[in-house]
């Protein structure tokens, strides 16, 4: 896989962009965006897939389903640096093809092992482990999708990117349920096409840019960048807390409202929150990043506030209400703080380097707040083992979102800030 290197590239030039760069960004963009969305849809499979082993015949306590939700995004989260790096030393267009492939695996594994009750427990602790290259597959086209527009078109491509890679937990959550009907098998084989065809697509349409093979060494500077563990620790706030409820969100409900159709509306909180990440990238072209970052988490403390009313209640509406709420400020700040990134770095780096740190920066953060797919599961579970409830794990949430606000307040909203750096007084941050 050595063709289709493209050795110029300058988005920043108007006059190549509109003769050249849009037309090949675009198609890049859209191919990235089909592998993208189905890794996420096999990261999250098994989210969808644990409330229908009960009545299968599996006999798994509530605490090993809440690991097999979790322990994809423990392997996914744990994967998105190398997969950052791999597109330096391979190529975008090169890597997306592996990555691709690579999702056969878990699909493959679950269709496999579902087929039998016997199976036994570890062997589907495995399978779900696998499930976590998935989770890779979007760091990698993030920090590929990052060179190829101009610092102006950044947060609305990365936004409708990581959009579209988002969709594919609602839509992996709304077709396992209906495709498992016949057989459980089914919720694994339904995507080996899909996969196949991706693979496909990215290698005959997609491309190689020569200036994202950067050596390792100045990428790896963004590693110590102060920012760069800024902006992960924020990133653990609003992309955690998306990959998070999103895996455990059906289990929770299944849990605490015994008897309703969880299965069957899980999809409408990764739904809602991926569609609004765009909508968070555009914001933050509008009104800079921090500043939609923070109202994001605003919004999100309000959710969970929401969420206990309704545990309280024990009314199954106002709980929906107030996740899907959740589910919409972290999707806003999801692509806030994606917006935010490029900008810092445009603002404190040398512009030679600018671009390289911030795609790394991408990566690195996307890695560690990955991490909070798998916290948001476990809390659950330890929440449900020692009280009965989730309202302790929700508890907990609020606190950490005063947290995560009061962290994004400190370093890029506070005017002390933009006094002694005025290049970030007028930036996109």
């Amino acid at each position: 896989m050595s063709g289709r290197w493209i050795h110029r590239w300058d988005p920043e030039d108007p006059g190549f962009w509109a003769a050249t760069g849009r037309r090949v960004a675009t198609r890049n963009l859209v191919f990235s965006i089909f592998v993208e969305h189905l890794g996420f849809a096999v990261w999250l499979l098994w989210s969808a897939v644990v409330v229908l082993l009960p009545k299968a015949g599996f006999p798994f306590t509530v605490d090993q389903l809440f690991w097999l939700v979790a322990v994809p995004n423990l392997v996914g989260a744990t994967l998105r640096l190398p997969y950052t790096f791999a597109v330096s030393a391979f190529g975008g267009r090169n890597w997306t093809v592996a990555s691709a492939l690579l999702l056969l695996l878990p699909v493959g594994l679950l269709a496999v092992l579902a087929a039998d009750p016997a199976t036994p427990y570890g062997l589907f602790l495995l399978a779900a482990a696998t499930a976590g290259l998935g989770g890779g597959n979007f760091a990698s086209s993030m920090a590929n999708i990052s060179y190829f527009y101009p610092e102006r078109r950044k947060g609305f491509a990365l936004g409708v990117n990581a959009a579209g890679g988002n969709l594919g937990v609602a839509v992996v959550q709304l077709v396992v349920p209906l495709t498992a009907a016949a057989a459980l098998a089914h919720a694994g084989l339904v995507w080996v096409p899909l996969i196949a065809a991706a693979a496909l697509c990215a290698y005959f349409f997609m491309d190689n840019l020569a200036v994202a093979r950067a050596d390792f060494a100045s990428q790896a500077r963004a590693l110590k960048r102060k920012h760069t563990w800024v902006m992960s620790f924020l990133y653990i706030g609003t992309f955690g807390s998306f990959i998070g409820y999103s895996a455990a969100f059906p289990l929770v409900v299944r849990t605490a409202f015994a008897g309703s159709a969880a299965p069957y509306v899980a999809f409408l909180g990764p739904l809602v929150g991926s569609l609004a990440r765009p909508v968070g990238g555009w914001l933050s072209d509008r009104y800079g990043g921090a500043r939609v970052t923070a109202w994001s988490f605003v919004a999100m403390a309000a959710g969970v506030a929401g969420a206990l009313a309704g545990l309280r209640w024990h009314a199954f509406p106002v709980f929906l209400g107030a996740f899907l709420l959740l589910f919409v400020a972290s999707g806003t700040g999801n692509g806030s703080t994606y917006r935010m990134i490029p900008a810092i770095f445009a603002a404190r780096s040398a512009p030679e380097n600018a671009r390289r740190e911030a795609a790394a920066c991408i990566g690195i953060a996307s890695a560690v707040g990955a991490f909070g797919g798998f916290l948001i599961p476990r809390s659950f579970a330890m929440s449900i083992s020692r009280t009965g409830s989730v309202a302790v794990a929700l508890y907990a949430f609020l606190g950490g979102y005063a947290v995560f606000l009061a962290t994004n307040w400190w370093f890029y909203r506070r005017q002390v800030l933009a006094a002694r750096i005025p290049s970030l007084a007028h930036s996109r941050i």
